[in-house]
């Protein structure tokens, strides 16, 4: 039997690895990695918030990565600077910001390794809670934004004409990828969280026939990832959130080996 903390882990690994799989798909499509790593920086703003304001830091990341994708889609309407500018000042200025808020509040100590690189192994019942209830939330949600975000992923000047409200799918869109980015932070990670959105996504793109198989596909690669991390975690004793990343690696590597079917 295995013990309880594991089955907790592996279940919060499962839930994150289906929320990530279809989301994954179109930050692969839209090009948006640079996207999660902006709002996997400004998580540990939101952390550092939730301890100075003493309220729940995963409300608080939520919170703050909702104001910082809020904040870019606007600047990035204003056409003043280039995309990945915007995305390297608001990445790199909310990381600083968050441990410059760290060092000034007083007797405070946590391990921010924890919050860097993840602590899947420590997840409890509320955890659980909030990751499955969020997650299928945002699932929710992306279902109902799927033929709109197809659209303009597809041409973004055609989809106008046909009257999809790009600005306000776009918009959307950005909210429940800082959604995710905060349910995720939990399993794998700050500066990890990138990582399962694109490595699963990648890894089955060139085997997809279709949007909607990518989506399940990716899905299932990165559960596959968490069972095979945790697994090896347990074996070789190695970091939880780290090793799934590697296998999630590996698994995208073994896959540009399968020839494809013409």
């Amino acid at each position: 039997m295995f013990a309880d903390f594991l089955v907790r882990a592996l279940a919060a690994g499962i839930g994150v690895a289906l929320v990530a799989g279809p989301f994954g798909t179109f930050v692969v499509w839209r090009r948006m990695a640079y996207f999660g790593d902006t709002l996997a920086h400004s998580a540990l703003l939101g952390v550092a918030l939730g301890f100075l304001l003493q309220v729940d830091p995963l409300l608080a990341v939520m919170a703050v990565c909702l104001l910082v994708a809020v904040l870019l889609f606007f600047l990035q309407r204003q056409q003043r600077l280039p995309s990945d500018t915007l995305l390297g000042i608001l990445s790199h200025s909310a990381l600083s910001l968050g441990l410059v808020t760290i060092a000034f509040i007083d007797n405070l100590r946590i391990d921010l390794l924890a919050y860097l690189f993840g602590d899947i192994l420590a997840v409890g019942s509320r955890d659980l809670v909030m990751i499955y209830g969020s997650g299928i939330f945002a699932l929710v949600l992306l279902l109902i934004l799927w033929r709109p975000l197809l659209a303009i992923s597809l041409h973004e000047d055609l989809a106008r004409v046909e009257g999809v409200p790009v600005d306000l799918v776009q918009l959307a869109f950005s909210c429940l990828l800082a959604l995710v980015v905060a349910i995720m932070m939990k399993v794998v990670g700050l500066l990890l969280i990138t990582s399962l959105f694109i490595l699963p996504a990648a890894a089955v793109r060139r085997l997809s026939r279709s949007p909607e198989q990518m989506a399940v596909l990716a899905a299932l690669a990165g559960a596959v990832a968490v069972c095979g991390g945790l697994y090896g975690s347990w074996q070789f004793d190695t970091p939880a959130g780290p090793s799934i990343v590697v296998c999630a690696t590996l698994i995208f590597a073994l896959l540009q080996l399968v020839p494809l079917r013409r």
